[in-house]
């Protein structure tokens, strides 16, 4: 059971027509804290106590939560700890990119229990719908054997690729997948699997990875800087992820940097995909990742010229992100190698002054994420179990009507 931290829950309201609401609020306090007892919650999300106990006898008969074994805290009653049931719903992940598309099952408190990868094939969608079907449906089929009646519990699946969406461009454009923008792809998803499909941009999905289960669990005001083929960044914004009006928003790569009387987009000097073109790599090798990370571990000289480059200019980029959005932390994160990921932070630093240095801090300014080609798939899967579960205004809205 939770120990003498404080609590981190979003408030409940005890308001008539909020249970949506409040049975969220109860989940992510479990998410967050781990185990607690009803008058912790209570507390936490200043409910009452019996609204705590309707809400979680309500959870226990949907197999959400589970009782423990009870605590005793000094001379009072001994307590009964709840906690979430990571069987009690699942979700698929999955990211489609240019040369591979990945996909993993995860529980209800993001443990990964499959995961599969393939080849997409050249000819776009025409070619690789199918794939990426085959793929899903394997993965769909190893959770069932994993998990018995797994199906039953499956909320949904959550896809990730790259944006921006709904963007016109031609589409032989290297940096757009806009012949994947133009297909249907979530109504062929949804015909093809029968489940609800969500999309969101690879940084977004990082970044609801991140808060899940890596740097940005708890955070309410975080910044997920995503270095993979192109740049982006994933925005936590008062503890809701925060997607703009067409999906696009943290689309920072796109951001114009002025440099020799010309203007180039950041993603086009600091991404991965300006490094294989200063590698001379072929982006679809299947060994680019480890050589990648051999290299930067090593101090290769072919790599390091590219790392000062590309630090100068996430360096601007963090100080233009804690202007904007006054993060808690900036995390940088990515399909980047880990070696890569450490070397670039090394490099970015001294950070330039900002708002965000100042006395009392208790987080770095920047601070590393996952360095990991399957975060994007985690952070896609998290997203119909976010959906599901996470409080959202949304949420108390459907409540009142």
């Amino acid at each position: 059971m939770n120990d003498s931290r404080p609590i981190r829950a979003k408030s409940g309201t005890n308001h008539e027509g909020t249970s949506a609401h409040n049975r969220r609020v109860i989940v992510d306090a479990l998410r967050i804290n781990g185990a607690l007892s009803r008058a912790d919650l209570a507390r936490a999300t200043r409910l009452t106590k019996q609204t705590v106990s309707n809400i979680i006898e309500e959870l226990e008969r949907d197999g959400l939560v589970s009782s423990q074994e009870a605590v005793r805290k000094g001379r009072g009653q001994p307590s009964t700890p709840f906690r979430l049931v990571p069987g009690g719903a699942f979700s698929i992940g999955l990211q489609i990119d240019r040369h591979v598309t990945r996909a993993v099952a995860v529980d209800l408190v993001g443990s990964v229990l499959v995961r599969a990868e393939a080849a997409l094939p050249p000819g776009g969608p025409s070619t690789g719908a199918k794939v990426i079907l085959d793929l899903v449906a394997g993965v769909r089929s190893n959770l069932a054997r994993i998990v018995r009646q797994s199906d039953k519990r499956l909320v949904g699946l959550g896809v990730a690729m790259p944006g921006p969406f709904g963007i016109d461009g031609s589409g032989d454009d290297p940096w757009m997948m806009g012949a994947w923008q133009k297909f249907p792809l979530l109504e062929t998803l949804a015909a093809g699997t029968g489940l609800d499909v969500g999309l969101q941009n690879d940084a977004a999905a990082a970044a609801t990875a991140e808060r899940m289960v890596g740097a940005a669990h708890g955070l309410d005001h975080a910044v997920c800087l995503f270095v993979g083929y192109g740049i982006g960044a994933g925005l936590i914004l008062n503890g809701e992820l925060y997607r703009g009006a067409n999906g696009n928003a943290g689309e920072i790569g796109m951001a114009l940097l002025f440099a020799d009387g010309k203007s180039t987009p950041l993603e086009h000097r600091a991404s991965l995909a300006s490094l294989y073109q200063h590698l001379s790599a072929d982006p679809a090798d299947p060994d680019l990742h480890a050589r990648i990370d051999n290299l930067a571990l090593r101090g290769d000289p072919s790599i390091e010229a590219w790392i000062g480059t590309a630090a100068a200019d996430l360096r601007w980029s963090i100080h233009l992100i804690e202007t904007i959005f006054d993060p808690q932390t900036v995390i940088l994160c990515g399909s980047a190698p880990e070696g890569l990921v450490n070397r670039l932070i090394a490099a970015v630093g001294p950070l330039l002054p900002s708002i965000a240095e100042r006395r009392g801090r208790t987080l770095p300014r920047l601070q590393p994420g996952m360095a990991d080609p399957w975060s994007v798939a985690l952070g896609a899967a998290a997203g119909p179990i976010s959906r599901a579960f996470d409080p959202h205004f949304a949420a108390i809205l459907k409540d009142s009507r």
